[in-house]
């Protein structure tokens, strides 16, 4: 029986799609080892957000070829989707099989079918692989293509993991794709326009983790915010999950500022939505966000972030922001540190600019050097930790619910959690120990701040936290 090692990289949506050719392997009786180990089948899901991204896909295909003479390796996902050629030469043998086999990123989701058609199979990785990938058997390139993953948006939605490898807390992808054209994003060129997965689905889909003991679910999609199911837009899905489960807390990926209505916001005040919202913001110059394609302005996003507050009361607020974009002055820059200090920001998430070959800006003029680029990053960068120390800070003495993490909750000592408002916090343990499984809730109270660099696999701490009743903890 073949070995199979999955790596990836960008966003939950790579994640969680890769937990779910991790399950289609195990299901058909293939190990699923570390990455590292020399698996016989290696599958990279790459990501091309930005150059960086796809330099980093490239170095680890390279290396995998390098490090694993004996494997073959699979690469996919969005860069796989727009420049598949490229990853192609990668591998060209100069003799001998071919071992490298590119799957272009939107039919990915065939990856589900490839362990049923390897199982049983006694030939070399190499010459199954090759088979499928020329049409014969279940060969996705050959006789799906691009229209049957997006008829009825059915496709995209083929990638739901039955459970998780790599993670403890549950994802739930609603939407993929992207209506927007902005003027740097190269993801929707990958992926194509919206499509949403229905809201009976996605209502069976939560009710399934629920009755699995989950505490949380995280919905998550390509820009969530497009989310339409005949009338319902992402407020109408929330009542809906709501209103059709019980228990289960509802964790949301990133939000548009201009999704942000009242109507919307007002749902986001049950007490099961989680108190964390992260928004794409990209930039506070207005110059900027035209230049960009970004439909609103920083007067949007100042009002956005009062009706998450008027609702949540001190929510954990993130953003991502873009640093150098072409034409960015001084004073542009200025302009998004006034709003991220404006809004007191606990988290931000901050990169440089990268051109991307196909969109608008790839040919702008005015471009911004690297170095003051990666200055305004490291301002940004450490604005965020600021602004993430004093909001653990006001948490200080505070209850809350924390979902524990993989680690060591099986373990006497202090075991990693998640809270409810996105702080992460290391729980403190009776010394009999006794805490519920990964991905179950504990209400802690919030403590005090951890030593320097505390935490299982040298991982950062928020606040270090212990359960409110400890005995009731061990029975859930």
């Amino acid at each position: 029986m073949f070995s199979v090692s999955l790596y990836t990289l960008g966003c939950k949506v790579n994640q969680l799609e890769s937990e779910s050719f991790a399950g289609a392997f195990r299901r058909e009786g293939f190990p699923v080892i570390p990455w590292g180990e020399g698996a016989d089948i290696l599958l990279v899901n790459t990501c091309t957000v930005t150059s960086r991204a796809d330099q980093k896909a490239r170095r680890m295909i390279r290396r995998a070829l390098r490090e694993n003479p004996g494997s073959c390796l699979i690469v996919t996902g969005c860069y796989a989707e727009l420049d598949a050629e490229i990853l192609e030469t990668l591998g060209t043998p100069a003799a001998g099989e071919k071992r490298l086999f590119v799957l272009r990123g939107k039919e990915k989701n065939a990856l589900l079918d490839l362990p049923r058609y390897i199982r049983g199979k006694t030939e070399a990785p190499a010459r199954i692989l090759e088979t499928w990938f020329r049409g014969a058997g279940q060969c996705p390139a050959a006789s799906r293509g691009a229209k049957a993953e997006t008829a009825g948006g059915r496709g995209f939605f083929r990638a739901v993991p039955e459970d998780f490898s790599f993670h403890s807390r549950r994802f739930l992808k609603i939407q993929d794709g992207c209506n927007s054209c902005c003027t740097f994003c190269r993801v929707s060129l990958a992926r194509g326009p919206s499509v949403s997965l229905g809201a009976e689905q996605v209502l069976e889909a939560l009710r399934n983790l629920e009755a699995g003991g989950h505490g949380e679910a995280v919905l998550t999609g390509v820009n969530i915010s497009q989310y339409r199911d005949g009338g319902r837009n992402l407020g109408g899905l929330l009542a809906y999950l709501l209103e059709g489960t019980d228990r289960i807390a509802i964790r949301l990926s990133s939000l548009e500022p201009e999704a942000l209505t009242e109507q919307t916001v007002r749902v986001f005040a049950h007490p099961r939505i989680r108190p964390h919202f992260h928004l794409s913001i990209q930039s506070g110059s207005p110059g900027i966000l035209r230049n960009m394609g970004r439909p609103y302005g920083p007067e949007e996003v100042l009002r956005g972030a009062a009706l998450l507050r008027s609702v949540k009361g001190d929510p954990f607020l993130a953003c991502d922001l873009i640093a150098g974009f072409p034409g960015e002055d001084e004073a542009d820059f200025e302009k998004t540190r006034a709003l991220c200090e404006t809004i007191g920001f606990a988290g931000i998430h901050a990169f440089p600019y990268s051109p991307r070959p196909g969109t608008a800006a790839w040919s702008f003029g005015n471009p911004v050097g690297e170095a003051d680029a990666a200055r305004r990053v490291d301002e940004l960068l450490d604005l965020a930790r600021r602004g993430r120390r004093d909001y653990a800070r006001r948490w200080i003495g505070k209850t809350v619910e924390v979902i524990v993490e993989a680690g060591r909750e099986k373990k006497p000592g202090p075991a990693p959690g998640i809270s409810d408002n996105y702080l992460r916090v290391l729980i403190q343990t009776p010394p009999e120990g006794g805490l519920p499984p990964a991905g179950s809730p504990v209400n802690c109270r919030l403590r005090d701040l951890p030593p320097v660099g505390t935490g299982p696999g040298g991982r950062g701490f928020d606040l270090v936290a212990e359960p409110e009743n400890p005995a009731r903890a061990r029975k859930i």
